[in-house]
């Protein structure tokens, strides 16, 4: 069994941040239905690579992992009629759509919740449900813009510096997102009562200013760029070895710095620590030292030392190549369930549970695949189905 098991959940939402918050709660078991439109396109399913001999993109085969998914034409009254009852099986949803757009369509909290007082629905926007903001577009790079954490990041001579990770929308919406489902999901087992979960990205990135922020509302002192212990004011940073590649040094704790300072050949700075009064000429003195070197030769300098010292691995180095990846079993063989014998490499979810481990079932299934599975379930017969595909209520 999956811890998961028994769990029903209807997936609206497209792009990264939910797809990929029910992907998770999938790998551990819960049923997800994802529902699409043929006629709309999604800019994440639909980006290549496409799997060899499939018509399903990497990012279909990995966000519609162990899912299902069907088309339904949320414009048409009779789809919505089948959201409604559908609702009453898959009694938590999920949506990623512009406050108010739901409800236009008929599918809003406060409208499913009188047919199925158990109803958990999560809305996962950019800024929330309420606020001046709530209407406002939004990307990952705008949410981390507006929470104060660029305001330091980055270099003095360069600003704020673009990640290629996604943030807000997986750190954040993502992971927010099924905190909460779960919360009211035991809330629900306590009461017997749904409830609405509001997931704001740009709420969620508001404690990401952690340290920083706390010391912030306590002292009124803004955090500058290359000025506190985390943002390259200290020796935690970024190091270009002989060879062009680099090394991260995160020796801040006595004993690392102590370490890494005697296998550098400076331990005469092991006892101004991490965070001295002259650090721009230390850090200039260390970036020469690491660079005397290529990265082989750091590693094998550092290997087994107790420094908090790593390479930047390319993504060759890091998914396929690395041991403690492999013993972890962070990438993993998925079957393609329309390709008998056919599988594909993905990244795997990180949660491990002893009792009910984490299941790679199946890779995603091209969109729309069980709608008419689904409506067979529901009692509609071929009749049926084929006059909801001649009016549309799957485009």
């Amino acid at each position: 069994m999956g811890a998961l098991d028994g769990m029903k959940i209807l997936d609206f939402s497209t792009l990264l941040p939910g797809p990929y918050a029910t992907l998770m709660l999938a790998d551990m078991g819960a049923e997800v239905l994802k529902i699409s439109s043929k006629s709309k396109p999604d800019l994440v399913v639909d980006y290549p690579p496409f799997i060899e001999g499939t018509d399903i993109s990497a990012n279909n085969a990995w966000l519609g992992r162990n899912k299902k998914t069907m088309f339904l034409n949320l414009k048409k009254p009779k789809a919505i009629e089948l959201v409604k009852e559908l609702i009453m099986e898959y009694d938590i949803v999920m949506e990623q759509f512009r406050p108010g757009v739901m409800d236009k369509l008929g599918l809003g909290y406060s409208q499913l919740k009188e047919i199925n007082p158990k109803l958990i629905y999560c809305s996962l926007t950019g800024y929330g449900q309420t606020g001046p903001m709530n209407m406002v577009a939004g990307h990952d790079i705008n949410y981390l813009a507006r929470s104060g954490n660029m305001s330091y990041a980055g270099k003095l001579d360069t600003g704020p510096v673009l990640t290629n990770m996604q943030i807000a929308d997986v750190a954040v919406g993502s992971l927010h997102s099924v905190v909460g489902i779960l919360a009211a999901v035991n809330h629900r087992h306590q009461t017997g009562k749904g409830q609405h979960v509001d997931i704001s990205m740009y709420d969620g990135l508001i404690p990401f200013n952690s340290m920083d922020g706390a010391s912030y509302l306590v002292s009124g002192i803004e955090p500058k760029r290359e000025n506190t212990r985390l943002n390259g004011g200290s020796i935690y940073d970024f190091y270009e070895t002989k060879d062009g590649r680099y090394l991260s040094v995160g020796a801040l704790e006595p004993q690392f710095w102590s370490n890494f300072c005697n296998l550098i050949g400076r331990p005469e700075y092991i006892e101004l620590g991490v965070f001295p009064e002259n650090i721009s000429q230390m850090k200039e003195d260390i970036k020469s030292i690491l660079k005397s070197k290529t990265l082989d030769e750091w590693i094998n300098i550092f290997r087994d030392k107790d420094v908090c010292v790593e390479p930047v691995l390319t993504m060759q180095e890091a998914l396929i190549d690395d041991d403690h990846i492999k013993a972890r079993e962070m990438v993993v063989d998925v079957p393609i369930p329309t390709v008998q014998g056919k599988a594909v490499k993905q990244m795997g979810t990180a949660i491990k549970l002893s009792d009910c481990p984490i299941s790679y079932k199946h890779a995603g299934y091209p969109l729309g695949y069980h709608t008419k599975e689904i409506l067979v379930n529901l009692g509609y017969c071929e009749e049926v189905y084929k006059s909801f595909e001649d009016t549309g209520v799957f485009d």
